[in-house]
């Protein structure tokens, strides 16, 4: 059973309650929709499942840290690496200890249980509700690869600046008190964005503006990079930042089809989009660029080219190739504006434009699924069967009909800023006060790499 499946009763209760439907059928209705069928696992499933997995790892190491790694000047490019392996080594042990458990069991509206805590209980042979054809550790797995590349998306923002040890701290604090809370909310059936019906395929909500706003935050909050914008801080190597754009792109596709939860229709629907909108946005930031700078650039495409990635994460399950190719296109522009003119117009330091791409791609993403889903891809394994079956003409987005959905996206995304903004700027103000968050400034001035890490790529 994938996500879908089981928003299609929440979903269906704002649609067919705004066409009058009686309460007792819709409520028979929703609960035939959200019935578990008795779990089997599947072979197949299972297969594409841990490759999803390694896919989306891929995404943060190698994929992330080069992207990042190429776009810092030379004395900081092993602290920015290190920023993603090390949170990728701590995310793990966060998962493993609480951060599962308080995700994705429990009956909470905002935060899960403990039943999972060390992830005692989990049969190697049982599944969980969201995935109902796969092993439950390969379905931790995967939604472990989430949790460790949102928060290492953050670390762009403050690029050349943050403590390692403030750094880590922070990401721990943060995995727990507002990812942990936010992913339950929306992706978990007793999550109370899920329950509003917010359309979240793959993370526009829960991994992108999350980590876009949390990055705002600390860019805010840290303050300018001494020099910034006097001095040059231009890429080092974008030879490395298109590696890493590269690969996070391959792994993209285990991202977003990866969360169909099956190797069925929607996953290959899912990887078909997000190939279509990655190559639209890329070249929608392209010649953006070249007409405000008169000249292309690689730093631009491969933004670009993350941007679409972004925008069509929350759309991927239930857009078709059209609805994509508009969300690329503008997802490109609009991220190439905030990452440039916006920037410089309201003075904050983005170091990597973390919230100019992860941010803005994903509010752009968010609310554009309410207007571009589909019923046909939507229902594409049968999801919304139960409920189509008494009222076969319902929509789920805007063009198709139902304008409740778009209302639903903006709950959601307001919901996600604002929580995910308080605690990210309290998280950081008492850090700052208990240990400080950034480097002296002879340190920022000379480099991280030798004063934090004791090493350079010379």
């Amino acid at each position: 059973m994938s996500r879908l499946t089981l928003l299609a009763a929440p979903i269906m209760a704002v649609t067919l309650g705004l066409a009058g439907l009686p309460g007792e059928a819709l409520a028979q209705d929703a609960a035939a929709a959200a019935a578990p069928a008795a779990p089997t696992i599947n072979n197949g499933d299972t297969a594409w499942m841990l490759t999803s997995t390694a896919l989306v790892l891929l995404m943060t190491i190698p994929g992330l840290a080069l992207f990042y790694g190429g776009m810092v000047r030379k004395m900081n490019v092993l602290a920015t690496i290190m920023q993603s392996f090390a949170i990728c080594c701590l995310a793990t042990v966060l998962w493993f200890v609480i951060g599962y458990s308080l995700a994705f069991t429990g009956e909470g509206k905002y935060i899960g249980g403990l039943e999972r805590l060390f992830l005692a209980g989990m049969d190697p042979t049982g599944t969980h509700a969201l995935a109902a054809t796969i092993p439950e550790p390969v379905f931790m797995m995967f939604q472990m690869t989430f949790a460790i590349i949102t928060p290492a998306l953050i670390t762009g923002a403050f690029a050349d600046r943050m403590k390692f040890s403030a750094m880590l701290v922070f990401i721990a604090l943060w995995s727990l008190i507002v990812y942990a809370p936010i992913a339950h909310s929306v992706w978990h059936p007793s999550g109370f964005l899920f329950g509003a019906g917010v359309l979240d395929f793959a993370g526009g909500t829960v991994v992108h503006i999350n980590a876009g706003i949390a990055g705002l935050v600390a860019a805010l909050v840290l303050g300018k990079r001494k020099g910034y914008p006097e001095q040059n801080f231009m890429p080092h190597n974008l030879v490395l930042s298109l590696i890493g754009a590269s690969l996070l792109w391959v792994g993209w596709f285990g991202f977003n089809a990866g969360s169909a939860v099956t190797a069925g229709p929607r996953a290959g629907m899912a990887m078909a989009v997000t190939q279509i909108a990655t190559a639209g946005a890329a070249l929608s930031w392209m010649f953006a660029e070249w007409l405000a700078k008169g000249k292309p650039s690689v730093l631009g495409i491969i933004s670009g080219a993350v941007a679409g990635l972004v925008a069509i994460t929350p759309a991927a399950g239930f857009v078709d190739g059209p609805g994509a190719i508009i969300i690329g296109l503008i997802s490109g522009v609009l991220c190439f504006w905030s990452a440039t003119s916006l920037k410089r117009m309201l003075g904050y330091d983005d170091s990597l434009d973390a919230f100019g791409v992860h941010g803005v791609g994903g509010l752009v993403g968010a609310l554009l699924t309410g207007v571009f889903a589909k019923m046909s891809i939507g229902n594409s394994e049968g999801a919304f069967a139960a409920v189509l079956k008494d009222a076969p003409d319902t929509k789920l987005g805007l063009l198709e009909g139902n304008a409740a959905q778009l209302w639903i996206q903006i709950e959601g995304v307001l919901w996600t800023i604002g929580w995910c903004a308080i605690v990210t700027f309290v998280l950081l103000k008492a850090i700052d006060v208990v240990m400080g968050l950034r480097v002296d400034e002879d340190i920022e001035r000379d480099g991280l790499d030798l004063a934090l890490h004791g090493e350079t790529i010379h």
